[in-house]
Order: structure tokens, then C-alpha cells, then sequence
């Protein structure tokens, strides 16, 4: 059963997708791309950005910073004076890999000021002015928005002191937004990757299970788009492993993570 009204075509519709200047948000804004829509993809990297509008003719380059509340607020207000926002990407992220034994204060706030700050900044950018948009005429909807978690916010994880968290509090936001917003037309969704090949995963030094490439990513995030769904997870080979660990009673589940810890 669809949650979301099911978003299938592109064409002409406009995508702003934060933290898109590598990784998997840079994926999704070259698929979306290819798929007719009008994407603006933001980051701090304007080289990175440029790059992308090169590449990908009648794209916008809106560089910011996601811990800069001032600048999503006024990068929103330029995008909906132009016209419509029909979805909305949070995939900016930071990750190191961290351990209770070696906390690194600085760069816990780090994560979250990208992974969590961020997030909160753009939905109060966003969130009021696709609420005051008018509900699209194919798909019903005033505007849809997405936020990246990760399955690494299913459970506390070995290494994950610092990233964790920021991810399991972007999955209860995400479930909460939804349940606001779903009756006021506003679609939501949360994305639930599991390792994916990106800059920010090729710094563990640990053999990642069913690593897939950004580009894969991408084409699941679209499907789990124009199949309505809440919650895109993947790849399902393994993240539907990590949700058994959601259902796990505490003995067994440290257990298990003890095991993986030492494979």
C-alpha cells in the first residue's frame, strides 16, 4: 500500500536536492536530471556544483551551507519566487567512524550540525511555503519532501558513536513529519541506505556487505519515489538483515553486534 502519492513523472517538475555535490545526492540529481526535471542541487563546494550544471544542461547551482540556517532560509525564498517546489532532498551528511573509547566532542557536534542542524534549517525554510503552494494537478500534492537517514540509525552500532545517532534522530523526525503533514497534502519520506560507495564510506577500513555504487542508489531512491513508499531502504538484501536487529530483545541483539564487531 502506497503512502505517498506515487511520483512518476519528472517532466517539468522542480527538485532541489541539498548536498548534492558528490555521492548519492549528486546520483539522484543526474538521474532526475535525465528524467526531465529541473534540478538545483546545493553544497558548499561551488566547483563541485558548477561541474554538475555543466554537465547537465538546465540545472542551477545554489551553493550554501547547511549549518548556515540564514542561507537555506534565503535560498528557499529565492527557489519558491520563481515558482513551484515539487520535492525536496536532504542527503547532506558527515561521517567518521567513532568509538566511546576515543570520543572526539568537536566532531560529534560536527555530525550534528550536517546530519540533524541541517535538516531542521531546511524544513523551516521549506516546510511553509510548500504548505502554501496549491496541490499539483497530477499528483495531488502540494510538495514532497525527503529526508536521508541511514540503517545505521535502526540500532547503536559498533564505530557509530558519532553517526548513529544523528541518523536515528533523523528517522524519528521523518516518521513524525509524516504524520503532521501527510493530511495536509505535503508527501514525506525517509531514505534508508545501506553501504553505499561515496566519499564518506571510503574511509572505513572494514569489509562493507552488499556495497553497491551511487548511481544504484539513485535508481532505488526513484522507485521508491514512484512507488510511494515512506521508507526506501536498500540494497534489501541487506538492509532488510539490519531490520531483524530492530526486532532483536537486548541479550541477542549485543550479542549479534559482538559477533560482527569481531568478523
Amino acid at each position: 500500500m502506497a503512502l505517498n502519492p506515487r511520483m512518476l513523472d519528472w517532466h517539468a517538475r522542480t527538485v532541489w536536492l541539498v548536498g548534492a555535490s558528490t555521492g548519492i545526492g549528486r546520483a539522484t540529481a543526474s538521474a532526475l536530471h535525465a528524467r526531465g526535471a529541473t534540478v538545483v542541487v546545493s553544497a558548499r563546494s561551488v566547483a563541485a556544483l558548477n561541474a554538475f550544471v555543466e554537465a547537465h544542461p538546465g540545472s542551477i547551482a545554489l551553493p550554501l551551507d547547511v549549518t548556515d540556517a540564514a542561507a537555506l532560509q534565503a535560498a528557499a525564498q529565492t527557489l519558491t519566487a520563481k515558482g513551484r517546489l515539487d520535492c525536496v532532498l536532504y542527503c547532506a551528511g558527515h561521517y567518521r567512524a567513532m568509538n566511546a573509547t576515543r570520543i572526539d566532542l568537536p566532531d560529534m557536534l560536527r555530525h550534528n550540525q550536517i546530519n540533524y542542524l541541517g535538516a531542521l534549517y531546511l524544513l523551516d525554510a521549506v516546510v511553509p511555503r510548500l504548505l502554501a503552494q496549491s496541490p499539483d494537478a497530477r499528483t495531488g500534492q502540494r510538495g514532497h519532501i525527503s529526508l536521508m537517514g541511514s540503517v545505521a540509525g535502526y540500532r547503536g552500532l559498533p564505530q557509530s558513536l558519532a553517526y548513529g545517532p544523528t541518523k536515528a534522530a533523523l528517522i524519528n523526525l521523518t516518521e513524525t513529519l509524516y504524520l503532521d503533514l501527510h493530511a495536509t497534502g505535503l508527501g514525506v519520506s525517509l531514505i534508508n541506505p545501506g553501504f553505499v560507495d561515496t566519499p564518506l564510506t571510503a574511509q572505513n577500513e572494514f569489509a562493507m556487505p552488499a556495497l553497491i555504487s551511487p548511481d544504484q542508489a539513485a535508481q532505488e531512491i526513484l522507485q521508491g519515489w514512484a512507488q510511494g513508499e515512506f521508507e526506501i531502504h536498500f540494497p534489501k538484501r541487506f538492509t532488510r538483515w539490519m531490520k531483524t536487529l530492530q526486532l532483536l530483545p537486548y541479550n541477542a541483539f549485543f550479542a549479534a553486534t559482538r559477533r560482527l564487531k569481531q568478523a
